[in-house]
């Protein structure tokens, strides 16, 4: 992929225990991250997601691999100066309000308390926390949480954002409102980096997918190349007195549905060209239509073999 990488993962294991309880969270895994990008990182709970994005944020050591981010090693005081975090489980001191949170953490980052003043009114108001500022975070629900620590992630306008499991809590408006504030992050330039179950977010908000599956990477490309082959164009059609179909559609192997005939494909072009043939060999069209799979749907039949309801997980593969 061309353009500055911002974060590059080189086969990175990471593994927990010792001796003979070690257990391997994850087993080789490699991908990159460019400037700009906005990238979901997906998986089923014991993928391996958390363990790289700690490993990412320097909190844990690869047992083999390596982690760099802006050039850097992973966890270098500079690397996280210009990046904004937002952990699995946030835990904030509860008789503190959300101003002094935000006050807290865009200080270390290194805003003026000018600054502060200014940002932080606007910033709550963009999360759907207006208003809330001198309120305690103990009278705060579990999605309000969720929105105050995606808001100390990126009060200082970091170049990198990473969040684990970002709509964590998160009700239908609130993943709304996080949407449009991340799209105007992305339009400014900032490379995003997240891992969610909410793949329908993943779908509007990302520039390439990396999939995990027991510690390893299963697939990773572009989204519009990741979301063209879930469509699929069938036709249903019947030829004049029993005829044979012509030679286009024949190719495609035609299933008898009732009296009539239908193909399907991935690929509009043959679909188009399909139906020319059906139409100069006098065939009757009943009717055509498209369906296109959810990433969801995609992810499901890619980490889960057939027949089995449920993959085997481990409690350290987080």
């Amino acid at each position: 992929m061309g353009g500055e990488q911002i974060v590059e993962v080189e086969d990175l294991v990471v593994e927990y225990g010792r001796g003979r309880n070690v257990v391997r969270a994850v087993d080789g895994v490699s991908f990159s991250v460019a400037r700009g990008e906005c990238v979901g990182f997906i998986g089923a709970n014991g993928a391996g997601k958390s363990s790289t994005i700690k490993t990412m944020m320097g909190f844990l050591f690869p047992a083999a691999g390596s982690v760099t981010v802006f050039g850097e090693k992973a966890g270098t005081t500079d690397s996280r100066r210009r990046m904004g975090y937002l952990p699995e489980v946030a835990l904030y001191y509860p008789f503190m309000k959300a101003r002094e949170l935000l006050e807290l953490y865009g200080g270390l980052a290194g805003l003026s308390r000018a600054a502060l003043r200014q940002r932080i009114p606007t910033l709550l108001a963009e999360l759907g926390l207006e208003g809330r500022g001198e309120s305690l975070l103990k009278n705060f629900s579990k999605g309000m949480q969720q929105r105050l620590g995606i808001a100390q992630a990126i009060i200082a306008d970091p170049e990198l954002l990473v969040f684990d499991e970002l709509s964590s809590g998160l009700d239908p408006l609130g993943r709304f409102d996080l949407r449009q504030v991340l799209l105007e992050i992305k339009q400014r330039g900032r490379t995003i980096f997240f891992s969610s179950h909410e793949l329908s977010e993943v779908e509007s908000l990302c520039d390439r997918v990396v999939i995990v599956d027991r510690g390893r990477v299963v697939k990773q490309a572009p989204m519009a190349e990741m979301m063209g082959p879930l469509t699929e164009f069938e036709v249903l059609f019947r030829m004049a007195d029993g005829a044979a179909p012509p030679p286009e559609v024949a190719a495609l192997q035609p299933d008898r549905d009732g009296e009539s005939l239908r193909v399907v494909t991935r690929d509009a072009a043959v679909f188009a060209g399909a139906l020319e043939a059906l139409a100069a060999a006098g065939a009757r069209i009943i009717s055509t239509s498209n369906r296109s799979r959810s990433l969801e749907e995609y992810f499901i039949n890619l980490v889960r073999p057939a027949g089995n309801a449920s993959a085997t997980e481990s409690p350290a593969q987080r």
